[in-house]
């Protein structure tokens, strides 16, 4: 299931009189940075490979003193990482520009934008206070009509950046043209949720408080830091991952049925969600934890403790595991707890968000090997769908055992990012945050991060490779794990 409106680009009306494709341009900022060639670049070449961007011109700018060569060569590698290396995609390569450039400064900027042609869409791969600035130099001086922008989380560093950021948006380009990207809303598996949700008359009726006794959001990983030291320990995991990507996916499993699934319709239901979405008992210092890793062993691999790995500065206190619990506050769902979770360096991947279901009121006498409630899983990595229920097993028929039915989604036409790049360039914001929600997301986590900026919450310590913290606030992981 997809929420993306099919390309247009090669049909008439996206075609000048001649015949030939309108003119496209992806102007990039930041272009040398890691986001660009490890995620932006590789979907773009899917992207350009589905043949739904004709007649794209790739421009590449960034404090880098490199030539179009470097450029070049750093596209092509990308693409390839992707399979993304026929016809179009080597013309692409073969045209791309780089064209270093304070992004910050008019008179760079008008440079860059001469050089684009036809519609053009300029992605922002900047940390939030550059692309700040620049969002604010481009605001004085003029974007020409149509243009799109794209930001990458996170989009501001606290409520008060994101509404300044926001207010500066609003002054270049109408809100439809913001595509505030949380590559997360790309995923197949997310986009499912809708479908899984509200196309199955088995499992809407059931999913609210009389039925459910919490969900889980999980992303823990085993990856460490990555050489990602630069962006991640001024961030820490509750922005970059719970801040922005998980509550974009409790939005989605918390939200009410859209009438359609165009933009205003989707948006303005998961808006409705984070709106009613606060911290449990509004109590940081009972509600959240935060911990970082030290030195351990993870699949094999020796990691050095967040603390002493290159480029940290061990005295900000940078959490690499951080959890909270929410309550949304709607007819649907108040009294159930929504916990939440990302922690990196940890024993095994666990990503999936996991409805929990409440034991049956009442169940015969003689059934026994019920404890463990029913659940519906849906799982990021791999993507799957789980179902955990109570059947009778092997032996005595009155003894029940648990089962896990599990069943993969099909894979997504893109992978993330070039999903959401081709919503950019169809003029289709359905994939994106809008402006109001990307606010109510920093309003429902600053308790935590004032909490924790003022030491109230303790930086707890769990050795790489390892479960994450002991007194955690979600349960163990259940068995069948998807």
């Amino acid at each position: 299931m997809t929420t993306s409106t099919p390309s247009t680009a090669g049909s008439p009306a996206d075609r000048p009189a001649g015949g030939s494709a309108v003119p496209r341009t992806l102007l990039l900022l930041g272009a040398s940075g890691d986001l660009a060639a490890r995620l932006l670049l590789p979907g773009l070449g899917r992207l350009v490979a589905s043949g739904a961007l004709p007649n794209l011109r790739l421009i590449g700018s960034g404090t880098h003193a490199w030539d179009d060569g470097q450029w070049r060569r750093r596209v092509a590698d990308s693409f390839a990482t992707a399979g993304a290396d026929g016809p179009r995609e080597t013309e692409v390569v073969r045209s791309a520009r780089y064209l270093p450039a304070d992004v910050t400064a008019e008179e760079d900027l008008r440079r860059l934008l001469a050089a684009c042609h036809g519609q053009t869409v300029i992605f922002f791969a900047l940390p939030p206070a550059i692309t700040a600035r620049a969002a604010d130099a481009l605001a004085r001086i003029g974007l020409p009509p149509g243009t799109r922008l794209m930001l990458e989380k996170p989009f501001g560093t606290d409520l008060a950046s994101a509404r300044s950021l926001n207010d500066i948006l609003t002054r270049l380009v109408p809100e439809e043209q913001v595509h505030r990207i949380d590559h997360f809303l790309g995923k197949s598996t997310v986009v499912n949720i809708i479908g899984l949700r509200f196309a199955n008359r088995i499992f809407e009726p059931v999913l609210n408080s009389e039925h459910v006794a919490c969900v889980d959001i999980v992303f823990d990983e085993s990856l460490g830091l990555e050489g990602r030291a630069g962006y991640y320990d001024s961030a820490g995991a509750l922005v970059d991952m719970v801040q922005s990507h998980l509550l974009q996916v409790l939005a989605l499993m918390a939200m009410d049925a859209p009438p359609t699934l165009d933009a205003r319709d989707l948006r303005g239901r998961k808006a409705q969600v984070l709106r009613a979405t606060r911290l449990w008992d509004g109590d940081p210092v009972r509600w959240s934890r935060r911990a970082r890793y030290t030195a351990g062993e993870v699949d094999g691999r020796r990691l050095l403790g967040y603390a002493d790995e290159a480029g940290i500065d061990a005295t900000r206190g940078t959490e690499t595991l951080a959890e909270l619990v929410l309550a949304v506050d709607t007819w649907r769902w108040a009294g159930v707890p929504f916990r939440l979770r990302s922690g990196k360096a940890l024993a095994g991947r666990r990503k999936e968000a996991v409805i929990t279901f409440r034991q049956p009121p009442r169940v015969p006498t003689g059934l026994t090997g019920y404890e463990q409630p029913d659940r519906l899983r849906i799982g990021f990595g791999p993507d799957r769908l789980g179902l955990d229920v109570n059947i009778n097993g092997p032996g005595n028929p009155l003894e029940l055992d648990q089962v896990h039915l599990v069943a993969d989604f099909g894979p997504g036409e893109l992978p993330p990012y070039g999903e959401v790049l081709r919503g950019a360039f169809d003029g289709d914001p359905t994939l994106s945050v809008r402006g109001d929600t990307a606010e109510d997301c920093w309003r429902i986590v600053e308790p935590v991060l004032d909490a924790w900026r003022a030491g109230k919450v303790p930086l707890q310590e769990y050795p790489a490779g390892s479960q994450g913290l002991n007194e955690s606030l979600l349960a163990p992981a259940p068995g069948g794990v998807i």
